[in-house]
């Protein structure tokens, strides 16, 4: 199914399916804007198959550590991310205060020991290694949190690398 989805998303692209004359698809030096459009769009085509608590887990150890690029998440960006994950079509899977409470569980360790918590949230992030499509999902949602606010820091991109890396997936797959 991911690799439908991925073929259908490379076809777009190669295309520049509706997009408006002149403009260029994401991958081909399209906006990020249009990257996390197709993001979502790939995301939730496979919303129904992302109902495990590895991916639930994992996504909120993603966003945590997306939103903790920098070494710290104050008190604004949190809300933010926290908005974006209870807003989130593909997360409606799951209740919203065990979202909550994931989230905020790994916020907290990132922020009290930056170090200490990469590790813990890279070690929660490493359960979906074995399931290809909940680990691309686990990356596309890292990617939609980072641009969410429409710019792409280079500590998110960086992050998301090395989660690509471990998790065995190219990052060039989201224009990284």
């Amino acid at each position: 199914m991911w690799d439908k989805i991925k073929d259908q998303a490379k076809s777009l692209q190669s295309r520049g399916a509706g997009q408006p004359p002149g403009s260029k698809a994401p991958g081909a030096g399209g906006t990020k804007a249009q990257l996390v459009n197709t993001l979502k769009t790939q995301l939730t085509a496979v919303k129904a198959e992302l109902k495990s608590g590895a991916f639930r887990d994992a996504s909120m150890a993603m966003c945590a550590l997306v939103a903790a690029a920098d070494g710290t998440v104050d008190a604004t960006e949190r809300q933010r991310v926290e908005t974006l994950i209870l807003s989130n079509d593909v997360l409606q899977n799951f209740p919203p205060d065990t979202l909550r409470q994931r989230f905020n569980k790994h916020a907290d360790q990132l922020s009290s020991n930056f170090q200490f918590g990469r590790s813990e949230v890279m070690q929660e992030i490493a359960k979906v290694q074995k399931k290809p499509m909940e680990a691309r999902a686990v990356v596309q949602m890292g990617v939609v949190i980072a641009a969410a606010d429409g710019y792409f820091a280079q500590a998110e991109q960086h992050v998301i690398r090395e989660v690509c890396a471990m998790l065995g997936v190219s990052p060039a797959e989201f224009d990284l």
